[in-house]
């Protein structure tokens, strides 16, 4: 893999096309495009068990060994990824331990037929003397390659760097700036481009609510170059490790493996991944159950897509699918209808908060009226959870630190609602050209049994 050099721009579709002879599309063609419309709509397996496969494997290869033992390894982690192929087919890091066996067959010369068993921990061997110090801070950064700005020829321009976040309820501030409250319950992707991929798991966070929060994050690092072996970060509610799923700080035993690192800010509540090989800062929190996401990007990193991939789940590049978006402006005008109401009967809202009193009490923490602010009263008011005031308060102070133009860090209503009014557009074509489609199958079909 090369490193990210010429920038390249890779525009959001507003529909769809049918690709063939010319003509009327036949049955196949149209069938095809709805299977591919149906695919937006992902449904998450909880019996995933991917995550068990690789710690087994982990466990197994955690000292190194003769090639002939880490090739049955490899076999039974194979083995043990096939059987969950079932239950973890719109899972990343299943999709991303696949890749991993394929480059790490190749790498060690391992066939794929052969002796396998279950992986099992060793006894450690003791260390050598001197000791190996892998996640040394005194090791070299490593080549150019590894550092993004450097590896950039002189007459390129300075990097655009751009920033996402998702955090709270939850609300999503994409690569291009637009803010938006989504539902998107489940599993969905973030960022999945050649260089790494992000998936949050989102639950409910009052029963039969519409309200979710992020209660999983992960994130693979893929192999570059000399720099960083594959590496993946794994966090839940109550664990937001300081290392990644291996046990390491950095990108591995390559001789750059320190422009890959991961730092603990506050135990427990606040990790920073530092990829300086492509660039890119991550910030992970925990703020009360849940967990908030934030990263900075250089923008032809954000557009590094792989050729033939489905981008348009990316969230943070495309946005959350517009039947999985609440809007805030009718959401507000409810909110503060229901106060009028409560006040001729017991004056609070079922969570505890009216609007006025939500509006207070995130106030205290952001005393400008931006979305960070709205999105901090719509969190009060859809769950009466107090810890989504400082969710919204931290996403803030995040934006502060990585988006590289202060003049954007507030985002104000008009802007999302001018944002939304031009997606709408795009949706009423795209569901006009569906429509269309629909027509067609049915006259294809009609012919077919004439």
């Amino acid at each position: 893999m090369q490193p990210p050099r010429e920038r390249s721009e890779v525009r959001p579709r507003a529909g769809w096309m049918v690709m063939g002879k010319r003509g009327r599309p036949s049955a196949l063609d149209v069938c095809r495009v709805l299977a591919v419309f149906l695919s937006l709509f992902p449904s998450v397996s909880l019996q995933c068990k991917i995550l068990k496969c690789n710690s087994e494997f982990w466990a197994s290869t955690s000292n190194s060994g003769p090639e002939e033992e880490f090739c049955t390894a490899l076999r039974a982690y194979n083995s043990c990824v096939r059987r969950t192929a079932r239950t973890c087919r719109g899972d990343l890091a299943y999709h991303s331990a696949q890749h991993g066996i394929e480059d790490l067959m190749s790498q060690h010369n391992c066939s794929k037929e052969g002796p396998t068993s279950q992986p099992r921990a060793r006894t450690p061997l003791p260390p050598p003397s001197p000791p190996l110090l892998p996640d040394s801070q005194e090791r070299s950064d490593g080549p150019e390659v590894c550092q993004y700005e450097r590896s950039l020829s002189r007459n390129t321009a300075p990097p655009n760097y751009t920033h996402c976040g998702f955090f709270g309820d939850p609300h999503l501030r994409t690569f291009g700036d637009d803010f938006q409250t989504c539902k998107v319950e489940g599993a969905w992707p973030l960022i999945h481009n050649k260089y790494l991929s992000v998936q949050v798991t989102n639950t409910p966070v009052v029963p039969g609510s519409l309200a979710t929060a992020t209660s999983k994050l992960t994130i693979i690092f893929k192999n570059f170059q000399e720099c960083v072996d594959q590496k993946m970060y794994h966090a839940e509610t109550d664990e937001l490790p300081a290392a990644f799923a291996d046990g390491s700080k950095n990108g591995g035993d390559r001789h750059g493996a320190n422009t890959l690192r991961v730092v603990e800010k506050v135990p427990g509540q606040h990790v920073e991944i530092q990829a300086r090989y492509i660039g890119t800062t991550i910030v992970v929190r925990q703020v009360g159950r849940y967990l908030t996401f934030a990263v900075r990007m250089p923008e032809e990193v954000v557009n590094s897509v792989e050729e033939g991939d489905n981008q348009d789940l990316y969230l943070c590049l495309h946005g959350c699918p517009a039947n999985q978006r609440i809007d805030f402006r009718n959401f507000k005008a409810r909110a503060a209808e229901a106060q009028i109401a409560g006040r001729t009967r017991s004056g609070t809202a079922a969570h505890g908060f009216t609007y006025q009193s939500a509006k207070v009490k995130c106030r205290e923490r952001l005393p400008v009226e931006d979305l960070y602010f709205q999105s901090c009263v719509f969190d009060l008011l859809s769950s009466g959870d107090i810890n989504f005031t400082m969710a919204a308060y931290y996403a803030f102070e995040d934006v502060k630190m990585l988006h590289s133009n202060s003049n954007r860090h507030h985002i104000f209503e008009k802007d999302a609602f001018m944002n939304n009014a031009a997606q709408r557009g795009k949706d009423f074509l795209s569901l006009l050209f569906l429509n269309v489609l629909a027509v067609l199958l049915w006259i294809e079909c009609c012919t077919v049994h004439l």
